[in-house]
């Protein structure tokens, strides 16, 4: 027999092989959208999937530097830090096209002076988001070449001393404004601000730098703050819809406040006639009352929806600042009174608030009610009895106290007193929480 040539059978690609080889062929718009759904971190490791996926990530638009980008097992911060500038520059020298987002937020981030040149290389593109956060060490001056980023729609900083040079003249396009744990000059602050002709959001916390904290910005939508200030007052805010306000001293529970001739609660409000979302946080209702309380604004709130108010029941001028903001809402669908205890319980004869200052005042759209942290004073009680008696739309009202002991004897007692308030609506339902 003659000996047959045996034939060489077709090499037969393993599994892996074609999941890798489908991989590789996806279109480049679905490649991009899976590196986006990724850390940075992750999406750099997609090098090793093939030689096709070596380079695909120094196209991503955002790049975002945060604890999940450095994993180091040692607490060696000299370690750590140079672990996480060689992996920046690397990111940075590699990268191919323009980056819209930069974010750098590390745990273990201070002290690296090499953020000044990453900064330097932003501001020769068109970064449209910069987010950088220093949670430990002194705060960071930020170089003057952040101020050259006029392509920014949002600027996001955290422990950070601002400094603009004299030829700063304002961020153009920017729309959005996050800044916590900050130093900054007052006029340097009003005139960024002010210099922002598109700012429409505006998150402000624990600024250190000036005392008296003066908002013009005619775009604002949103407005966050919580701090220390002798003085808050908006210019121009006319389309400013959701606010959130805290306002801390440094005197106790004593507000040595500046107000207007007008009084606080009138000024403040006078720029605010678009307002949807209103919550008063810490001691800004005592700010409120300082100066003239009326019975009602001069202009009523007609679009506020939401109302959030942290209140000592037993300060009568905040119990008639309140009255006069619901008086003012004829709109008004949700309401949170949220009772600061400590204060109350430092009171020890507290004034009474008049049985005429609760009449001719009814909710009409009122359906949903939240007390909190309240102790069974008798202003307490009367606020519900009154919010009872004159919301005929109301749904639901839950009643929480505050936590302490005999705090289900209290529970059981509030009850008691307001199964006998009389409701103006037949379905209203009352729920009482735990302490």
């Amino acid at each position: 027999m003659s000996s047959m040539k045996q034939r060489e059978l077709p090499k037969v690609p393993c599994k892996l092989e074609m999941e890798v080889d489908k991989i590789s062929n996806l279109p480049g718009h679905i490649i991009d959208k899976i590196l986006s759904h990724l850390s940075l971190r992750d999406a750099v490791r997609t090098s090793l999937l093939s030689s096709k996926w070596r380079y695909k990530w120094i196209t991503l638009p955002h790049l975002v530097f945060d604890n999940q980008s450095v994993l180091v097992s040692s607490q060696d911060q000299t370690l750590i830090k140079n672990k996480l500038v060689n992996i920046v520059d690397h990111v940075l020298l590699l990268h191919s096209e323009p980056i819209q987002k930069f974010k750098l937020s590390h745990r273990d981030l201070q002290g690296v002076s090499d953020i000044d040149r990453w900064i330097l290389f932003l501001s020769r593109g068109s970064v449209k988001e910069f987010v950088l956060e220093i949670w430990k060490g002194h705060r960071y001056k930020l170089p003057s070449s952040i101020y050259s980023c006029q392509n920014l729609i949002h600027l996001e900083l955290f422990n950070c001393l601002l400094k603009p040079p004299p030829t700063f003249d304002g961020f153009k396009n920017l729309k959005s404004i996050d800044l916590q744990h900050i130093t900054m000059d007052q006029d340097a602050f009003e005139y960024m601000i002010s210099s922002c002709p598109l700012l429409e959001r505006l998150t402000l916390m624990n600024f250190d730098g000036f005392t008296n904290l003066n908002i013009h910005a005619p775009k604002l939508l949103f407005f966050d703050m919580g701090g220390v200030f002798e003085s808050v007052n908006f210019q121009d805010t006319f389309q400013l819809a959701v606010v959130s306000i805290g306002l801390y001293t440094n005197t106790g529970f004593e507000c040595n406040l500046t107000f207007g001739s007008a009084g606080n609660l009138i000024e403040f409000f006078a720029h605010l006639p678009r307002i949807q979302r209103l919550e008063v946080q810490s001691y800004f209702l005592k700010y409120l009352t300082t100066g003239k309380v009326p019975g009602r604004l001069p202009t009523p709130c007609m679009e506020l929806s939401f109302l959030s108010l942290r209140i000592n029941f037993n300060d009568i001028e905040e119990s008639l600042a309140a009255l006069c903001l619901l008086r003012s809402s004829p709109n008004l669908q949700e309401l949170e009174m949220l009772a600061r205890p400590e204060e109350q319980s430092a009171v020890r004869a507290p004034a009474n608030v008049a049985d005429e200052d609760y009449e001719n005042c009814p909710f009409n759209q009122l359906r949903f009610v939240k007390i909190a942290g309240i102790s069974g004073l008798r202003q307490e009680l009367n606020f519900i009895k009154f919010l009872l008696a004159n919301s005929p739309v109301l749904e639901k009202m839950s009643v929480k106290p505050i936590a302490m002991d005999g705090g289900w004897e209290l529970l059981k007692e509030l009850m008691k007193e307001l199964l006998r308030f009389r409701r103006a609506s037949v379905q209203a339902q009352i729920i009482y929480l735990d302490p």
